[in-house]
Parts: structure tokens; sequence; C-alpha cells
């Protein structure tokens, strides 16, 4: 762009664009004590190679001239530090991805910040639903460094290849914000970023010494067209990461995703406890249920977040409840990836899984044994009485599941009821196995009572 504004037609237009100026001044510089690799071409961005879960110190610098951005003065600004892809097709399923370094990660970051080590930050947040960032406050006249840990590395998300594989480059970026009238960090000041490459422990060491045996290789002339080696990385210039004022530094309890206790419910799956088939309970609300046509489109978010494919709330930003039903299986597919896509398709069109053994269970009343009989064949009792069942979906055929899904059923307390039996000949007490539920016969009808435990701390359930 500012070549362009060096040609004669756009000569007479310098002085009214004092962006240009601004942009060459940031208010704020990162560097990473980091070496840039020396076989990168001489206009092509630069590529820092770093180990896998060391530490290394970015430097919070600021680079603000006299005068400029007075409010901030005295004032502490927040910064999100972020791993993230580089290249733009592993950009559009970033969420796919980093799901499916959770999966084969279990309980790992992405990115942490060494605390011990890093100097003049404050408030230090991280999120367990976002493994790649982490956000802090700091008073930018004061010496500040924030040492990062990247645990990732480049070669994870590179499928195999029959020559090997070639790990992905990802970048480092760091968005900087003041603080608003109403006290929340969202006003965005300033974003940088960098090039990095990321391998097991010593791999950064072995492969930097390779290519700068590479380039003593080469000749004068061919090393004119590569860039030297610098000790530290400067992060360039960027744009900011998209839907950063909403998505990580928004702290009020808004449907979006913030660093906030409302995070977790933003990403509530649904009651894995129900005994509902799909997993709705006896709840009749849109909410919880199907997206209507009629839906706002802050119903619609809504729905998108409580579904968890908050990811895509602002793909969907403008659509409507009728909007979004009428895109097709292929659509979707299409816009989300085929995993989403097709889980999105199906939330959408209500597909429920079908449970896999429905029975019926009613709690027996305390009567004589004889009518208890009677009442049971007849459905109702000689005065009027009526037997309710309750119907208990499983989608997993083990014991446990009986007992818990009778727990919700009745509203016993899971942790009081120690053995749930099955009443058999002459009346001996079977322990429910296993083995029992897997050989129950669909849609078959129990009486259960209870009774006191032998040691009187909670009490057994007895099927009949």
């Amino acid at each position: 762009f500012s070549d362009v504004l060096a040609l004669p037609i756009f000569k007479q237009e310098d002085s009214s664009l004092p962006q240009e100026n601004e942009t060459k001044h940031p208010p704020f510089q990162y560097v990473m004590c980091a070496a840039t690799s020396p076989a990168v071409k001489l206009y092509d961005e630069t590529l820092t190679y770093l180990n896998q879960g060391q530490s290394y110190e970015i430097r919070m610098l600021d680079n603000r001239k006299a005068g400029d951005i007075p409010e901030i003065n005295g004032k502490l600004v927040k910064s999100i530090i972020r791993v993230v892809f580089h290249d733009r097709r592993l950009q559009y399923t970033e969420h796919q991805q980093l799901e499916g370094w959770k999966w084969n990660r279990p309980g790992d970051r992405l990115l942490d910040l060494d605390i011990p080590m890093s100097v003049g930050v404050i408030d230090i947040k991280t999120n367990p639903s976002q493994l790649n960032a982490v956000e802090f406050l700091w008073d930018p006249t004061k010496c500040t460094s924030a040492f990062i840990q990247v645990h990732c590395i480049s070669t994870e998300f590179t499928p195999r290849k029959h020559g090997g594989e070639k790990g992905v480059p990802f970048r480092i970026q760091v968005d900087t914000f003041k603080q608003t009238e109403n006290g929340e960090y969202t006003d965005h000041l300033h974003s940088a970023s960098c090039q990095i490459k990321v391998f097991k422990p010593k791999g950064a060491d072995r492969k930097q010494k390779t290519d700068r045996e590479k380039m003593e290789k080469r000749t004068a002339h061919e090393k004119e067209k590569y860039q030297p080696s610098y000790d530290t990385t400067v992060l360039t210039e960027c744009s900011p990461w998209p839907d950063t004022p909403t998505t990580f530094v928004n702290n009020s309890p808004t449907p979006a995703p913030t660093f906030t206790s409302a995070q977790h419910n933003t990403y509530s799956v649904p009651d894995s406890n129900s005994s509902s088939p799909n997993h709705q309970g006896d709840g009749t609300s849109q909410g919880s249920g199907d997206l209507h046509p009629s839906a706002t489109i802050q119903e619609t978010q809504q729905w998108l977040l409580k579904h968890r494919f908050s990811t895509y709330t602002r793909l969907f930003s403008n659509f409507s409840g009728a909007d979004l039903l009428k895109l097709t299986r292929e659509d979707l597919v299409q816009i989300c990836g085929p995993a989403d896509g097709i889980r999105l398709y199906n939330a959408l069109k209500s597909r429920s899984v079908r449970p896999r053994l429905t029975i019926y269970v009613c709690q027996e009343p305390l009567r004589s044994m004889e009518l208890e009989r009677q009442d049971a064949g007849n459905g109702d009792s000689s005065n009027g009485a009526i037997y309710v069942y309750h119907a208990i979906y499983l989608e997993e055929m083990a014991a446990s599941e009986v007992t818990r899904k009778l727990a919700l059923a009745f509203n016993i307390p899971l942790h009081q009821i120690n053995q749930v039996y099955r009443q058999g000949p002459t009346g001996i007490h079977i322990l429910v196995s296993d083995q029992m539920v897997q050989n129950f016969q669909d849609e078959s009808c129990f009486l259960f009572t209870t009774i006191k435990a032998e040691n009187g701390e909670g009490f057994h359930i007895i099927l009949k």
C-alpha cells in the first residue's frame, strides 16, 4: 500500500493520510527472545524455531511517543497471547484440530504462562475451554516480560505422508486492549504476531544448526537472497484476532464465551442424567429442545451456544431460526466441515438416539401383598388408586445405569442407594448385575420397594 502511495497520482493525497504515519509507529512492541532462522528468503516473513515446553521470554515494551494514547497513563492494559495456526486451511478447521489434540492429550494445554519467571504480569487467567490462550494485565510504564511455553508440536497437525512429515507453522499473536468506561478491557489498542515452528525438546536447536550449516555452504551471491538470523524475534503488526473483544475479554455474563465462570455455562452439554431418550427431560422450552422457525436471531444464537456450536455463532450471527433450518445437509457440511456439519444437521432435525432398553417402573404403595398383586394385574385398585409408572430409558445396558435412572426418576439421592435387587422365586433377592440387565425384556414392568440397609446407612431397592 505504501508503494502505491509513492506513485505520482497519489502524491497530493499524502498529507491527508495521517493514518499511514500512525501505523509506522505502533504504541507497543513485543520482542520474543528466540533467534530467527537464517534460511528465510529476503522478503518473506521471519520464522522462529521453539522447543516444546521450553520457556521463552516475550518482552512487552511501551513504544508510545509523548502524548500518544494519554488515557492509559497510570493505568493497566490487558494482553492476550495465543498460539494459532499460520495456514489459512487449518484456521478454518481450528476447532476440529484443537478438539482432536485435546482428545489425544487429555489434561494438557497448547499454551501456558511460566508464572514464576514472568515479570510485571498481573491477574493472569487461563480458560479450560481455550487451551491455546492466556491473558493478563500489565503496566506499560514498568518492565514487563511474559514467559510462554508452547506444548503442541508442528508435526501433530500434519497428516502422515509417504515421504515423512513436514510440520505446520504456528503463529504467536499478542492482542492488547485498554479499559472502557464500564471497566471492561474491550477497546483494542494493538496486535502483533510472528511465525513459529515447534519441535520436540532440543529439536529447535538442531534445526537452527542445520539451517545455519546449509547457509554456510551457499555462495555469497545466493546468501544475498536470504535474511540474516537475528538473536530475537520482533512481532510484526497484524489485525486483531477475530472475536477477541467478545470471546475472551468480556466479563459480563452474556452468552458469548468469556474467561469468567459464565464460560462454563456456554459450553454446557445436555444433561446426560436425564431419563428421557433424547436427554431433554420433561422440559418443553425452546432453549433446551428444537430450534423453532420463528426463533429470532438472538434466540438462534442462544440455541447454537447451548448445543455446543459456539464456534459458529459469529458465522451465523445474522441467521434467524428459519434461515438456519433452510440449510441442507450439504450446505452445513460445506460451511462447518464434515464432523460439525453433520452434528449441526442432526441437532436441527432433532435426531435423538434411541434407547437400547426401555423398562417401566412404579413405586409400590404400602399395602398387603394380596392387594398388591390384584392392583398390579388390573392397573388400578378397587378404591380407585392408580399405579403410575415411570419410563426408564437405558442408553447403557448396565446395572449402574439402572440405579442412576431410578434415582433420577424418583428423586432418590443416588449415594443413599446401596444395592438394587430383583425379587426371584420364593421371594429370594437376586443382585441386579450387568448381565441381568442385558437379559431384561424390552418394555418390562416392575414394582419396586425400598428396605433399610443392614448397617442403617442408606437402603436397598427391590424390583418385583
